[in-house]
């Protein structure tokens, strides 16, 4: 999973970058492109790890993206040239300044929020007009063309120039015919508000907060909490009253916003967590694993997470009927322990 963060000059992308990536970028770098991958904190790998004492415990991975600003100077030339770098992230965090400061003008997330919204409506409108011309050329030349494709990216156009983000409007958005295209506004977004360290509170804005994912976070707090042990930070939110880390928050956001679940294969040689959108079924699931695992698939050997957990082991979830054999067609749940049978 790959989520890029974008968002206005001074809103504190790089803050928020380091926050959760712990990835310091030097001051003199503040402009280049930068990528961080974490591991996906889930308490349900530590206790399947303890139990099983595999040689491999393996967690889920999510990448943060900061794009460098394409121009000369502190500010970019245009703000299309990020829109490009973004195109292949799975979801987009959009940081909002709420915090004033010496050298800072009065925040006004409302009008930054829109303004850079725009922007990037403007950038997929753009894209959208070019095909919609070339198309047009086609006809002209009698050339057979693409009418599923021609007619969505009209439905688009109008959306778009209507002011209307094509998030909005998934189901047409993420068509077939329309996957190239990786527009930016239909990409899942969350609103991070920056706040003050003394504010928790989401800015009045109850026609972006009702319609959009959004949460705060109090950037300059939670990079000094980056910065500490383990020990020192679990007082340091003690103090605050910060039940988890910006980072435990925002993938939990970025999970729930994609919808994505994990399931999870255990062994002595490993235990992983494995990321796949909910409603995924169980050969695909397997192909997720291996290609050939799904080619071969037979059946799924699958137990919950609570389920195992409540009987003690493995043997003894079977025992109580826990464990159960599954076709190619089950939806795969969030926390499935599964083993799949296959032979190629």
């Amino acid at each position: 999973m790959k989520i890029g963060i974008i968002g206005l000059p001074e809103s504190g992308k790089t803050t928020i970058f380091e926050v959760l990536t712990h990835n310091v970028i030097d001051t003199g770098h503040k402009e280049e492109t930068r990528i961080g991958t974490i591991k996906v904190p889930d308490k349900r790998v530590d206790v399947l790890s303890n139990m099983y004492k595999p040689k491999k415990t393996i967690y889920a991975q999510v990448a943060y993206f900061l794009p460098g600003f394409q121009g000369h100077g502190k500010e970019p030339t245009k703000e299309y040239n990020i829109w490009n770098e973004v195109r292949d992230c799975d979801a987009l965090i959009h940081v909002v300044r709420n915090f004033g400061g010496y050298g800072f003008k009065n925040p006004d997330p409302y009008s930054d929020f829109f303004s850079f919204d725009q922007e990037m409506i403007l950038a997929d409108l753009v894209v959208v007009e070019k095909r919609l011309e070339r198309i047009e050329l086609e006809k002209q030349r009698h050339r057979k063309i693409d009418q599923e494709e021609s007619d969505l990216l009209t439905e688009c156009r109008k959306k778009l120039e209507n002011g209307i983000p094509l998030r909005k409007n998934p189901d047409f958005a993420f068509a077939p015919a329309l996957k190239g295209f990786a527009f930016v506004s239909a990409k899942p977004m969350l609103v991070l508000f920056n706040n003050e360290d003394d504010d928790d509170s989401l800015p009045e804005m109850k026609n972006v907060i009702s319609m959009e994912s959004c949460m705060i976070v109090k950037g300059k707090l939670e990079q000094e909490l980056a910065h500490m042990s383990d020990e020192e930070a679990e007082e340091f939110l003690s103090e605050f009253n910060i039940t988890a880390s910006a980072m435990d928050r925002v993938i939990t956001r970025s999970y729930e916003l994609q919808g994505l679940i994990s399931f999870f294969t255990v062994g002595e040689d490993e235990v992983r967590a494995w990321t796949i959108k909910k409603g995924t079924q169980a050969l695909d699931a397997a192909g997720i694993i291996h290609t050939d695992i799904k080619k071969g698939f037979i059946r799924a050997e699958v137990v919950s997470y609570g389920d195992l957990i409540n009987a003690g082991t493995h043997h003894e979830a079977r025992k109580k009927g826990n464990v159960r054999l599954e076709g190619k067609t089950y939806e795969v749940q969030d926390g499935d322990i599964i083993n799949f049978r296959f032979n190629v």
